[in-house]
């Protein structure tokens, strides 16, 4: 069994000083939420042992933040920041999953990317699962918006996409309404 956390960056800034958009930083909201889904995942075992960041500002700042509000809680992850999920298509996201190898293998593995790709992505991936969160996702991976999933298969390379099962979707604004 493999565990896959997709969880997109927290709120952003509308503009970056540089004009540039991956250097677009979280805003203060995007700060709180991704905190709070970081205290979310730390809460909620088993964390990831190996996480994928985009290498745009946005997106390390949600995975900093949210580690720094678990990391006294969970083993630490090996960590890659990746170029290839800014931006990435569904297909992109599939072929880094099925490549995950550090550390060899990884059990559960959590990407932070951008839509529309996580979100298409998420779609495509879910075979099965929890139907309140399969609605809740339907229309939108939102801001700090983190989708879990289970794959029944003996490593990364055999995901594909209808074979995952839902276990959980969780945004901040879903915690702060449960």
């Amino acid at each position: 069994m493999r565990r896959l956390m997709l969880l997109r960056h927290a709120k952003t800034e509308t503009d970056a000083p540089s004009g540039r958009d991956q250097d677009r930083r979280l805003d203060d909201r995007g700060q709180k939420d991704a905190a709070e889904i970081g205290d979310w995942i730390a809460a909620h075992r088993p964390a990831p042992d190996t996480v994928l960041v985009s290498h745009a500002v946005r997106a390390r700042q949600t995975w900093d933040i949210a580690w720094e509000a678990m990391k006294d809680r969970v083993a630490a992850p090996q960590v890659e920041i990746l170029p290839e999920l800014y931006g990435a298509d569904p297909a992109q996201i599939l072929e880094t999953i099925r490549t995950a190898t550090i550390p060899a293998n990884p059990r559960r593995l959590l990407l932070v990317g951008h839509n529309p790709g996580m979100h298409e992505a998420a779609l495509m991936l879910m075979g099965s699962g929890d139907p309140a969160g399969a609605k809740a996702l339907a229309d939108n991976l939102p801001t700090a918006g983190l989708a879990i999933f289970d794959f029944d298969v003996k490593d990364w390379g055999d995901a594909a996409y209808r074979r995952g099962k839902l276990v959980l979707f969780v945004s901040p604004k879903l915690l702060r309404l449960g």
